[in-house]
């Protein structure tokens, strides 16, 4: 159990681990267990060898479109077959680790040889490995033991249908071809002006994420690709921020051996740290004069990440858009400079003859990615990293006091409102008003974005009357301890589309709300606060695959204190649905084949529920509208387990605590 979304990672290697919200795991390490309903267990069946020059990457993507359209939320997953046996670890891997955009909460792969050659390659000791394959053989939980397996649901992909892909716009399940950039509208003649930047221009281009850069196979096709570009005179575009930011040490130290970093840094793929950079909306500043130049221009700016998410907004505020692509594919946009590019027929240069340089031509072969994967990664790189993470010694000092001394000025660092506000009073269920009616696939970066903060919203105008100079603002995830920058947060993102705000009569874009009776626009902080202050109870009224994304609980937190009570949807994402029952706001989902349009909800009218919450219980939601016309609809009671029903009487995960402890001290 992680508090990383992306926690299923390890499911690769054939041991179970999900993850969870930070309100969950708090639960757990606050004395309590953590419950779950019996997942529906989904067999996915892998056929066909997937054709050459064909990555992890281009994988995992076009099985996310296809898992998010069979419909797969909150189940287990098990691959296996021909094509499952065939894929190294690390191929495995990347696709585990995009278990939450499949909307799942575990992919598992069988334990067979390959799962050992990694346990091997990775400087794990013999006897480790030899006890992994007798416990596997002995249990039962070997490939070979397996092949009988039945599940209820069974899905068929076939690899070799996989060709060359990137994700997006917005969306890790949006697919598209490279081969079809052009009829699907992303790729188009662009004129190329010198020092000026096209149409579409990746301003960013990032190897990043725990999703490609824990894969020796995708690092490896990227170092050899900005090795052949460098041969033939190749170079980024200079408008593109480039960036290389394994989630491992020991990817640096296998592409020295390989003599591909210096290849990668040449092209201006250095390292820059390892941890999730980019991929989390940590993609730092732009160079000011190309900042300066998307702003006057107002210019489509794109970025294209080895990442596992594109949402709206998320990568960086000037990015108008994002698309995942496999780690050599990202190198080769950096070199074209745009989006608009065409990238498997467009020319990226010429060579010294004056012929054109297309992709195919600085391609790496399968042969010699396995080659330099062979040479150069080895276990000792592993061992050199890993070992003495466990070594630690730790010198404590002298004993102090186990009391935090709360800093007012401190914008990082306040001691939260758990108990007071919103927080302390009931919660009604009655009278409530919509601070949103929004669409389907809200992500949790919709919620509470986590990247950087802009001096124009609600936390950078506080953060500036707190004295902060704007290049200390830094990002939203970082003020996360602080409840009065983290709370502005709340739905700032400038992608927004609240369905309340409408301009022309269509849906206008932007962190904007419409306050309720008076029918006032204004941007959604302030309508929070004006909500705020009225102490007036809130309803968030949404479509499907609410709360996609990061596990973040700000996102949960944030609406609480806002006073938001209730959230009724078309469905839920797992973790964040239990990260709303953590901070007390009650899950309904509209019955089946109902929605915000069936009831034409438009925001104007005021909300009830009538019953008492219960796992899987049918409640009444009453909409009352202002001509006073009366709408009783039933809803589902998306509090699964009777822990979820006793967290969310008391209010909150916190508030469970306090009861308990309270009535324990007795």
């Amino acid at each position: 159990m992680g508090t990383d979304s992306h926690t299923p990672h390890v499911d690769a290697l054939g041991v179970i681990a999900i993850g969870v919200g930070g309100l969950e795991a708090e639960n757990v390490m606050l004395g309590r267990a953590s419950y779950m309903r019996l997942p529906d267990i989904i067999g996915v069946k892998l056929t066909g060898l997937r054709q050459a020059g064909i990555t992890a990457t281009d994988i995992v993507l076009a099985i996310t479109e296809f898992l998010r359209e069979q419909g797969v939320v909150s189940s287990y997953l098990e691959f296996y077959g021909e094509g499952a046996a065939q894929l190294s670890l690390g191929d495995r891997a990347t696709i585990s680790n995009m278990t939450p955009e499949f909307g799942a909460t575990a992919a598992m792969f069988y334990i067979d040889n390959n799962t050992l050659d990694y346990l091997k390659l990775t400087g794990r000791e013999a006897e480790q490995i030899a006890l992994v394959e007798n416990y596997a053989k002995t249990t039962g939980l070997w490939a070979d033991d397996l092949q009988q397996a039945e599940y209820e649901r069974v899905l068929h992909f076939d690899l070799s249908s996989v060709g060359r892909n990137i994700a997006g716009p917005s969306n890790p399940h949006r697919r598209v071809a490279t081969s079809d950039l052009a009829s699907q509208g992303i790729a188009s003649p662009v004129p190329q002006l010198d020092g000026i930047m096209p149409d579409g221009a990746c301003i960013i281009a990032a190897i990043t994420s725990c999703t490609n850069t824990s894969n020796p196979r995708n690092v490896i096709a990227a170092g050899l690709l900005a090795s052949k570009a460098n041969q033939l005179g190749l170079s980024r575009k200079p408008w593109v921020k480039t960036s290389l930011a394994p989630g491992s040490k020991a990817v640096q130290l296998y592409l020295e051996d390989a003599n591909l970093l210096a290849e990668l840094e040449q092209l201006g793929f250095g390292i820059v740290g390892f941890a999730c950079t980019t991929c989390n909306g940590m993609s730092g500043a732009l160079d000011p004069k190309i900042q300066q130049e998307v702003i006057e221009r107002d210019l489509y700016a794109t970025a294209v990440l080895s990442g596992n998410r594109n949402f709206d907004g998320r990568i960086h505020p000037y990015a108008k858009q994002a698309f995942l692509a496999s780690p050599p594919l990202v190198v080769a946009y950096a070199i074209a400079g745009t989006i608009r590019f065409d990238i498997e027929k467009d020319a990226l240069g010429h060579d010294s003859q004056g012929k054109p340089i297309t992709l195919k031509d600085i391609w790496p072969s399968d042969e010699e990615i396995d080659a330099v994967v062979k040479q150069s990664v080895k276990p000792e790189q592993f061992r050199q990293v890993y070992q003495p993470m466990f070594d630690l010694k730790v010198d404590y000092g002298s004993a102090s006091s186990p009391l935090y001394e709360w800093r007012p000025q401190s914008t990082y660092i306040r001691r939260p409102p758990y108990w007071e506000g919103a927080l302390a009073g009931e919660r009604s269920l009655q009278g409530m008003r919509p601070l949103a009616v929004l669409g389907d696939n809200i992500t949790t970066d919709h919620l509470s974005p986590s990247n950087a903060i802009m001096l124009d919203s609600a936390a950078g105008a506080y953060l500036d009357k707190m004295g902060l100079p704007e290049e200390d603002f830094n990002s939203y995830a970082t003020h996360r301890g602080d409840h009065l920058t983290a709370q502005r947060a709340t739905f700032a993102n400038p992608k927004l589309f609240n369905e309340m705000v409408k301009e022309s009569g269509k849906v206008k874009q932007g962190s904007l709300a419409r306050v309720e009776p008076e029918g006032k626009v204004m941007r959604m902080w302030e309508a929070i606060e004006t909500y705020m202050q009225r102490k007036q109870p809130l309803i968030i009224v949404a479509g499907a695959d609410y709360g996609q994304g990061s596990s973040r609980d700000w996102a949960a937190k944030g609406v609480r204190l806002a006073g938001v009570e209730v959230i009724v949807a078309e469905g839920f994402e797992r973790i964040h649905r239990t990260n709303l029952v953590g901070m007390g706001v009650l899950p309904l989902e509209f019955t089946k084949g109902n929605n915000r349009h069936s009831y034409r909800i438009d925001g104007s009218e005021t909300f009830d529920v009538i019953g008492t919450p219960a796992p899987g219980e049918l409640l009444t939601l009453v909409i009352t509208r202002t001509s006073g016309e009366r709408i009783d609809l039933p809803v589902v009671c998306r509090l699964d387990t009777a822990e979820e029903v006793s967290v969310y009487q008391a209010g909150g995960v916190l508030q469970r605590f306090a009861q308990d402890f309270l009535e324990n001290s007795q």
